[in-house]
């Protein structure tokens, strides 16, 4: 049955796999472009080495780098198990660098553009920036207008020269600050709803109470703790909060995406989404209008659940070939040991000057006797390299994914925030806030909640969740060429404010 035969079926699968196949085979070659560090020092300061053995100062042993750099070269799976590593903790999968996929872009055909270099004040300025975050984890977000943190905090990002984040007439306020910068990201709480709103989950409903830890457990602030962990060794326990909580702070946000799964903020958003019935639905989807049926394999929930899960593991594959084949940034706990060791006279290092006169620096000293970077996490950062965030290219390919097949307009019903203690949900009544906006700023929750934390750069989750969305894209136009409806095509708005059709 159908309108052609097996064999003509077959044959029409065929080429349209060749034809997409051969689309991708014929785009310009990119040219992958790092920040220099790696060239420019010759003790890999600038250069993520976690879990390697290392010197008294931090800094990794060169024969070990060298051994592990011929592996990403070579990519021989014997070279991998040859490198040497300074305590228990291994390398987090370095040979995904190398995986094929058979839908999308190959994952070393996405461009990035070059994180900001070791000395310049670009990097300063978000190291500045994780400072002050760390000072401010236990503030209620809804307290940064008038607590004097948060008022210090905006005060000091504004005079730096080369601060990137999202500003009001040129200054940083309390109200952009820690934000994201895309359509959305400052309207409203800062949470977006869709780590607010109950999750229908089949035939139960989940609240969005999550474990915390309690006030000040910060970690890695002793010189001694730091080395260790730089070498691979074993941390200690977290201390826990006993009580779920809504999230109300930063040193909830951070938590959150500290144990989330791969793919949780899209899924849990999509699940709310499917909620809202059919005028949050992009006016795209073919069923819309339909006198006789509904989506459901194709533009219906089994659809968009199924793609969220494909895109964000693609989303992931290009990640890694940037992480450690491109750029190998450090992370921010490894600059702070910089940071530490040039202050203290224990070295010198090319660190801007603004960085070293920095406020938040004084205070972190001040408070912790060391001017090592507070961590969220005992064990610090995982181990794999700093830039592109692997949250933010999976944050920014879900929520593309989702913007394709919503309605981004729609406003969202009974939004909310929680409360001081974060124990329940209380009526938010300011601007209306729609699934574009607050499926954006799901995006920069998730992948500037890793900056919360300390393991994470603000262009780390910045380009990371660009680079998703375009994973993203090439997926959506591979899948486009695949329906028997009539559709227009998929319709939504960039991260940057364009609005594209995938025809």
């Amino acid at each position: 049955m159908g309108p052609i035969s097996a064999k003509d079926r077959r044959k029409k699968a065929y080429h349209l796999r060749k034809k997409t196949a051969k689309i991708y085979k014929e785009l310009a070659r990119v040219h992958h472009q790092c920040n220099g560090d790696e060239f420019n020092f010759r003790n890999k300061i600038g250069s993520f080495s976690k879990a390697l053995p290392h010197n008294s100062l931090g800094e990794v042993d060169l024969k070990a780098y060298k051994t592990y750099s011929k592996a990403l070269k070579s990519s021989n799976p014997d070279d991998f198990e040859a490198i040497p590593l300074g305590g228990v903790v291994k390398l987090a999968n370095p040979q995904a660098s190398f995986v094929y996929d058979l839908i999308g872009a190959d994952c070393h055909q996405l461009s990035l553009p070059s994180p900001p270099v070791f000395s310049s004040s670009w990097e300063a300025s978000e190291m500045v920036e994780l400072f002050w975050r760390a000072l401010t984890r236990d503030i209620h977000f809804g307290e940064y207008a008038t607590h004097r943190s948060t008022r210090e905090a905006s005060k000091e990002l504004s005079s730096l020269s080369d601060f990137r984040g999202p500003k009001v007439k040129g200054n940083v306020t309390t109200r952009t600050l820690f934000r994201g910068d895309t359509p959305g990201d400052l309207v409203g709480p800062y949470v977006s709803q869709f780590l607010y709103k109950d999750i229908p989950f089949g035939a139960t409903t989940l609240p969005q109470r999550y474990r915390s830890t309690c006030k000040g457990s910060d970690y890695m602030t002793s010189y001694e703790e730091w080395l260790n962990i730089q070498n691979g060794g074993t941390f200690a326990e977290p201390n826990f909060d006993s009580t779920p909580r809504y999230i109300r702070n930063g040193r909830d946000l951070g938590e959150y995406v500290h144990y989330d799964f791969s793919y949780q903020g899209p899924l849990s958003a999509c699940l709310i989404l499917n909620q809202f019935g059919r005028d949050a639905l992009c006016p795209n989807n073919p069923y819309i209008n339909s006198a006789s049926q509904g989506g459901f394999i194709t533009f219906g929930a089994p659809h968009i659940l199924d793609l969220i899960a494909k895109v964000t593991r693609v989303a992931l594959e290009a990640a890694w070939f940037h992480k450690f084949l491109v750029h190998r940034r450090l992370r921010p706990e490894e600059f702070g040991g910089r940071v530490h060791n040039h202050l203290t006279n224990a070295t010198n290092y090319p660190i801007h000057e603004e960085l070293l006169h920095s406020k938040a620096i004084a205070k972190v000293f001040k408070k912790y006797g060391t001017y090592l970077l507070p961590m969220s996490y005992p064990e610090g950062c995982p181990t794999h390299p700093a830039y592109p965030a692997g949250h933010a290219c999976i944050a920014g390919a879900g929520v593309t994914v989702l913007k394709a097949y919503f309605n981004e307009e729609f406003v969202i019903p009974n939004p909310v925030s929680a409360s001081m203690d974060g124990l329940k949900l209380v009526p938010y009544s300011g601007t209306s806030l729609t699934i574009g906006g607050e499926l954006n700023k799901l995006a920069s929750n998730i992948s500037l909640g890793r900056d919360m934390a300390g393991v994470h750069w603000r262009t780390d989750g910045v380009e990371g969740m660009r680079l998703g969305e375009a994973v993203a894209i090439e997926v959506l136009k591979d899948y486009r060429k695949t329906y028997n409806e009539k559709f227009t095509g998929f319709t939504l708005t960039k991260f940057d404010g364009t609005v594209i059709t995938i025809k």
